[in-house]
């Protein structure tokens, strides 16, 4: 039984969604100032440096994160590598509202990686949310023109968050299977975030790599940039982690659940704040489109 939800832990799950969000808005701040496979791994490298005080041990000869460097890797690949850099590259197309709207249909891509891959069983209520929830998604896809539909305009943008949505589904799923890795890096949220950034800078690395050798990539250094990579690493990679890790733990991971469809709500005023991108009225009947499949299909 997990402890009832108090206004302590709601805090807790409050604080990722905000980073979540303003993470969004930034990298499409800096969008003209860094390419985002290049973003994406300067984020991720600051965040080692700042975690390697709290979680040194892991890189121990010694250390289980070298005998299950495949599960590890795969982890980093989806987490690290491909969930943030996909997102970072999103935001040159499409906008922080529209691509926080659409990861919120992570919860339809477990539903059918579960059933599919792993054996979980889909309820009636879960479909009907599924149903809902991605309603919410092809009304955004479509820019709140649903005949649109039928022509198929997608921005790259809308796509690349789609890819990173599934990976983020997948990688859920692989977090949830018992007993992977050993019990001192999966019980130390730290550690555990520690093991998956060491194998997702290398994949990282090699994603930058070829953005360097197939487009005319360059940083454009400045004291925004530098603020804006400090606020990434901190913010969304080490401090939401920590908090939405914890508050998991207190309340279970269906409350939990609701909370992460706040990111949209967050990343809709935030651009109205930072960017003058302003929420249009088919964002909010999405927005109650996504919460309302996530309610329908968490409810007992």
């Amino acid at each position: 039984m997990h402890a009832r939800l108090t206004p302590a832990t709601a805090l807790l799950l409050t604080i990722p969604p905000l980073m979540w969000a303003g993470n969004a808005v930034v990298g499409r701040m800096v969008g003209p100032l860094v390419p985002p496979m290049t973003l994406n791994l300067l984020r991720w490298l600051l965040a080692f440096v700042l975690l390697l005080p709290l979680a040194s041990e892991v890189l121990r000869r010694d250390s289980g994160l070298w005998t299950h460097w495949r599960r590890f890797s795969v982890l980093g690949l989806l987490s690290v590598g491909a969930y943030n850099a996909l997102q970072y590259l999103a935001l040159h197309t499409s906008t922080p509202i529209n691509v926080t709207l659409v990861a919120s249909s992570i919860p339809v891509w477990m539903l059918v990686f579960g059933r599919l891959f792993f054996n979980a069983r889909i309820t009636r209520r879960q479909l009907l949310g599924a149903g809902l929830s991605m309603s919410g998604v092809l009304l955004v896809l479509s820019r709140g023109e649903p005949g649109s539909l039928l022509q198929l305009r997608l921005v790259p943008g809308d796509f690349y968050v789609l890819l990173a949505a599934m990976a983020w589904a997948w990688y859920s799923w692989m977090l949830v299977q018992p007993a992977k890795e050993p019990a001192d890096i999966r019980n130390n949220w730290a550690s555990f975030l520690m093991a998956q950034i060491v194998f997702g800078l290398v994949w990282s690395a090699l994603f930058t790599a070829g953005e360097w050798a197939l487009t005319d990539a360059k940083i454009l250094w400045s004291w925004p940039l530098a603020g804006a990579l400090l606020f990434v690493a901190l913010g969304p990679a080490l401090l939401a982690y920590r908090c939405w890790g914890t508050g998991v733990q207190r309340a279970g991971p269906s409350v939990a659940g609701f909370f992460s469809n706040l990111t949209p709500l967050f990343a809709a005023v935030l651009s109205s704040a930072l960017l003058g991108e302003l929420p249009q009225a088919y964002h909010g009947v999405a927005f109650a489109l996504i919460v309302g499949g996530i309610v329908v299909s968490s409810r007992r």
